[in-house]
């Protein structure tokens, strides 16, 4: 049969690839439940920074019951102990890209992670503390939690392009 190579050669093929699939989604649990359950803490961190960032531009009114909210939810996460979220190996150089975006230099000996999540803790903290306060206040308070925010993005994170 002169098609038996060429049906062979595509079986293969096909099957190197979805082999290849299959062992690039060959996670460690563990691994990727941590990985989801940062994405998921993060994906909330977005959430209500998104409503404080929009009154703090002015794109949405100032509403001080929303705004309280807001910012105590985001205490609340920068509260939460973070340490199950980040295994070594959880990395994007590990993983890949279509599993997370977070940088090996996270874990390394030199990182200033800890320190971050402090800054991060604090200015929540202070957001909570003024974001009823009228948007004045808010608008001040913005800066400071966005830097924290950015910062670790900047250093742990890949970079969009």
């Amino acid at each position: 049969m002169k098609f038996t190579f060429p049906v062979i050669g595509g079986l293969l093929v096909a099957g190197i690839v979805a082999t290849t699939a299959i062992s690039q989604d060959d996670i460690d649990p563990a691994i990727a439940a941590a990985v989801k359950a940062r994405q998921a803490h993060m994906k909330l961190n977005a959430f209500n920074l998104g409503l404080l960032g929009a009154m703090a531009k002015g794109e949405i009114d100032y509403d001080a019951e929303a705004a309280v909210a807001a910012a105590e939810n985001l205490a609340a996460l920068a509260r939460m102990d973070e340490t199950r979220y980040w295994p070594e190996g959880s990395d994007m150089e590990v993983l890949g890209k279509d599993h997370t975006e977070a940088l090996a230099a996270l874990w390394a000996d030199d990182s200033e992670f800890g320190d971050r999540a402090q800054t991060m803790a604090e200015t929540t903290a202070a957001m909570a503390g003024v974001a009823g306060n009228g948007l004045e206040p808010l608008q001040g308070a913005m800066g400071p939690l966005a830097k924290a925010c950015g910062g670790c993005h900047e250093d742990y994170r890949v970079k969009d392009e």
